[in-house]
């Protein structure tokens, strides 16, 4: 419980006190949790904490309560407790679908991804929903990394997510990647171009990049790098693989802009630009190092 001492005669501390202070003693606890989840929804975690922290002092095991804390303390990074009070959630409504994705979604926070996988079996059982399904298809891809034998798994899963919501920009991403990764480079890009066809991320324009360029289109692959960059300015590996990119184009000015751009963002990157403007066929050779860190601004 937080507590706030009134007598400090600060504005502020009388505001949060009184706040949080005003569950009379007949106010019900379905009236407190539905203050909380409008506090939390609003943005108010701490109003909301309070709440769910008073209802608790009333009506201790209360399994709403503790479901709706444990949903404002995963919103704060306080995962350790709020596996707690999802748990002692689960142990008086172990039928609760939206408590087992919530414990889903804490258990793979912590990595405890077999965990995360047994509640959401439980949870797509108990009501088979989108939100299940789609973290499902996170959680093994995410396992996958250890796991290879997942792999498989993973992907089948957000195939499912597609094939059910063709603009599924997430599932698109993530097809598209694994494809690009089995080598499968027309696949990878038709399914990329899909994931960009909204309002994407840097990392997918990246990943679209990636793919022309081994498709050795490489003007569309500085389209994409440079998309990367529009949307994360300090994206050092998009302006690395737009030098790259524009260098193998043959447009060695351009391209060293992008290196320079890279060399300001990242300067480790220096040896890796330096291997590439030498190895490459369209190329540049300087006399010693200082020179070339000259030529790139440093």
């Amino acid at each position: 419980m937080r507590y706030y001492h009134a007598k400090s005669g600060n504005p502020d501390d009388l505001e949060k006190c009184s706040r949080q202070s005003d569950v009379n003693p007949h106010t019900t606890t379905e009236e407190i949790v539905r203050r909380a989840t409008a506090a939390f929804n609003a943005g108010q975690r701490d109003e909301a904490r309070g709440l769910c922290e008073q209802g608790l002092a009333r009506q201790p095991g209360d399994p709403m309560l503790h479901h709706l804390l444990a949903a404002v303390l995963f919103s704060n990074g306080e995962i350790l407790l709020a596996r707690g009070h999802v748990e002692k959630s689960l142990a008086k409504r172990r039928d609760n679908a939206a408590a087992h994705l919530l414990a889903a979604r804490i258990a793979r926070a912590e990595s405890d991804l077999d965990g995360a996988l047994s509640h959401l079996d439980r949870a797509i059982t108990l009501a088979p929903q989108r939100e299940a399904f789609l973290e499902k298809a996170r959680t093994l891809d995410q396992a996958s990394l250890q796991h290879a034998s997942l792999r498989p798994q993973a992907r089948e899963a957000w195939r499912a997510i597609l094939k059910v919501i063709p603009q599924h920009q997430e599932a698109a991403a993530r097809l598209g990647r694994m494809a690009w990764e089995d080598g499968d480079h027309a696949e990878a890009a038709s399914l990329l171009e899909r994931a960009v066809a909204g309002d994407a991320p840097a990392s997918v324009w990246f990943d679209l990049g990636l793919v022309r360029q081994d498709l050795r289109d490489y003007a569309t692959a500085a389209d994409a790098y440079r998309r990367a960059l529009e949307i994360k300015p300090d994206y050092a590996e998009a302006a690395l693989n737009l030098g790259t990119a524009l260098q193998e184009a043959g447009d060695l000015d351009a391209a060293m802009r992008a290196y320079a751009q890279a060399y300001r963002l990242r300067p480790q990157s220096f040896g890796t630009i330096a291997m590439a403007l030498t190895s490459a066929p369209h190329g540049r050779l300087w006399l010693d190092e200082e020179s070339l860190r000259r030529s790139l601004g440093g």
